[in-house]
Parts: structure tokens; sequence; C-alpha cells
């Protein structure tokens, strides 16, 4: 599952990554950089008229351009995650002080660069060494205004009480930042661990089905054992009555050859309806009611009548769950022609835009009551059910008819 391109790009700008510091800052700090140097070496042109006024500033201005030296080099080797050792911290100390030493002569372009310290102190060195930067850097703006002439103790105090508010917003705004960077980080890990997850599931339903389709496969091949397998051998028996009989009973022969002969269709009428039932669900083509009614209709014989009704319309159903409807159709229409001795079948679907409602009822003989719950098919009925959220419902006693009942929602 990927993020939109511009969610990427968005990412890119804000998110601390790989030790290395959110793209917004790198152009923050390389912008203010520029300008501050820019500023000095306009400032040195005024600089004699303001040494003639307040002296004492003049240590201050050299001190704030020799310092940006020394921050452009430490902005590359600045560690940008917690845990650093104590020589990485060193470098973001270091880098505390000379930003505060360029904000003292650097005006609103060295206040940025204290901003972006302090989101580097906020990371490597935590809240409350970022919150005891701000203090100082109060304090260190309180002391320029003491320094210069033209403002007394209250516009000192104010000055620097601005100066701290200014970098306790920027913490916050640096704290939102990295919030934002750590769930996005979780949330890329989460994003991994699901395409992960969503893989091995996807492994193992295709497992499953491979699984269900062999239980299913033994499970038609065992009863078409039994029922082939059945009629074979009572054709044979009677073929060999047939064959004792040719001589002293011929009339006892042909009757032995007759039953053969029926049992014979018998034999064919039945595997031709397991061939039917083993098709894919897109029978010719067909899909959702139109191959559930080839379906019921292929079981349809001289001897069983099968009708078909449907309805409400047919949902918006997935592949997996029109199988499920078609199994219970399958498993219904078998049971109902092989054991029950049914001369009316009927398969019904009630449509919803929530669920498909399968109903197989007949008009034999029913079965008995543990049939209904421990048979083999109703058993992997229940399961494929189980496995889409569905139910099954089996009614029906000795004498009063058959009803298998499924709801698989959509």
């Amino acid at each position: 599952m990927r993020q939109p391109r511009s969610i990427r790009n968005l990412d890119d700008w804000v998110r601390f990554a790989d030790g290395r510091p959110p793209l917004v800052f790198s152009v923050f700090f390389w912008g203010s950089a520029g300008l501050l140097a820019v500023n000095f070496v306009a400032a040195l042109r005024t600089l004699d008229a303001v040494v003639v006024r307040w002296p004492l500033l003049e240590g201050l201005f050299y001190a704030g351009g020799a310092a940006l030296l020394p921050v452009v080099v430490l902005w590359p080797l600045l560690p940008w995650q917690r845990g650093a050792p104590p020589s990485r911290k060193a470098l973001t100390v270091a880098f505390l002080a000379a930003a505060l030493v360029v904000a003292g002569g650097g005006g609103l372009a060295g206040l940025l660069m204290v901003g972006i310290a302090v989101g580097n102190a906020l990371v490597v060195l935590g809240g409350r060494g970022a919150v005891a930067y701000c203090v100082v850097t109060g304090l260190a703006g309180f002391a320029v205004g003491l320094l210069n002439p033209g403002q007394d103790v209250l516009g000192a105090l104010i000055n620097g009480t601005l100066t701290a508010v200014l970098c306790l917003v920027l913490l916050v705004l640096v704290l939102a930042l990295f919030a934002y960077s750590s769930r996005a980080e979780e949330t890329s890990r989460l994003l991994a661990d699901l395409e992960q997850a969503h893989a091995e599931l996807a492994k193992y339903a295709a497992r499953s089905r491979e699984l269900a389709v062999a239980e299913e496969r033994a499970r038609i091949a065992r009863d078409m054992h039994d029922s082939v397998g059945h009629y074979l051998t009572v054709i044979n028996v009677g073929l060999q009555n047939a064959q004792r009989y040719r001589t002293a009973r011929p009339e006892a022969a042909w009757d032995e050859v007759r039953q053969a002969q029926e049992l014979t269709l018998e034999a064919l009428t039945d595997t031709r309806r397991w061939v039917r039932a083993l098709k894919p669900l897109r029978m010719d083509g067909r899909t959702g009611p139109d191959a559930l009614r080839a379906l019921a209709e292929s079981f349809g014989s001289a001897d069983t009548g099968v009708a078909f009704r449907l309805t409400g319309a047919w949902p918006d159903v997935d592949e997996g769950r029109e199988l499920v409807c078609y199994r219970v159709v399958q498993e219904g229409l078998t049971n109902a022609l092989r054991h029950s001795g049914a001369r009316h079948v009927e398969v019904a679907l009630d449509c919803t835009d929530e669920r498909v409602e399968v109903t197989v009822s007949d008009d034999g003989s029913g079965a008995e009551p543990d049939a209904t719950h421990n048979g083999f098919g109703l058993h992997g009925l229940r399961e494929r059910l189980r496995g889409v959220g569905g139910e099954l419902d089996v009614t029906g006693g000795r004498g009063r008819g058959f009803t298998l009942r499924a709801t698989v929602p959509v």
C-alpha cells in the first residue's frame, strides 16, 4: 500500500528520517546563514557610526559575525536522533552556543537560527534541554537589551521575554513536526507489517483453498466409488446369475440381464450427475443465478423434478462467496437425489443487498436426526459458511422431507 506522491513529498519536507533534519530545516538554515552573511557585510559600512554611539556593541557585532563560520561548519555534523553518544551531543551544545552568539548581532535571521538550534536541542537533548535553552536565550536577549544604551531595564526585560516566548513557540512547532515524523514512521512500519501480513494471509488462503479442493475431491471420489462401485457389484452379480440360469432357467436369466441393463442406465445417469457437479463455478460462461440454475437443471431427471426460484436481485457477490452458494446447491441436490428418494426438489434463492439465502428442499423420506449434524458433506458446508461469516440450518425428519438453508452475507 503506497502513499500518494504528494504525501511522500510532504514527508520529505517535515520528517526526521535516517538521522537527518527535515528538508524545511535545511532550507531555513541556509537561507538564514546567507541572509546573516549579507547583513554583516552591509552593516560594516555603518559600523563606525554605531561604535561612536554604543562602543559596547562593537564586540558583540564582531562576535556574531565570527560565530557564523562555526555554525555553518557544525550544521552538517549535528545528530538528529535521540540516544546520540556524548560526543555527538557536545556538537549540539556547541551549535546552540554559536547560534546564540550569532543571534546577538543578527536580528530576525539570527532568531530563526536560534529556532533551528532549539529544534536540534529538542531532538537530541529532550524537552527539558530545549526549554532550558529557551530560558538561556531569553536571558541573553535581556542582557543584549541592557547593553543597548537606547533601552531601559523594562525594555530589556520585554526584549528578553519576547525572545524566550519566540523560542518556546518555535519549540512547540518543532515538537509538532517531531510528533508527526514519529507517527509517519510508525505508520510506515505498520503499513509494511500489514503488507507482509497480507502476503502471508494470501498464501494461507491459497493453501486453504487447495486443501478444501483436495478434501472436496476426496469426498466426491469416495462417494463416486460407493455409488458406481455399488452398481457395478450388483450388475456383476446379476450377470453371473444370468450365466448360471441361461440353460436351466432362461426366463430368470433374461430377468437378470434386464435388471443389469436398468442398473447400468442408473449408474450412467448417476455418473453424469457427478461429472456435471464437478464442473467449475462459471459453467459454460454463466455466473451467479444463471450458474446455479444450470446446476439445478443438470440434476433433473424423469423420476425427480428440480425447480429453481429466484427472489430479489442478485447482489454484488465476490467469487469466493458465489462458490459457497454453488456448493450449497450441489450438496443439497446430491443428498436429495441419492438418499431421500424425493419426487420433487426446489432450489430457492432469496437475495437482498446484504445477503443471499440459498434453500434446497425436497419431499423425500427425510433423514435421521444425527445425519443433519454429523454428515461429512454438511460438516464441510458449515466450515465453508463459517469462513465467510455465514450460517447453515438443516431441518427434516424421517418421512418429512429435507430442507437445507444457508445464509451467505455479501
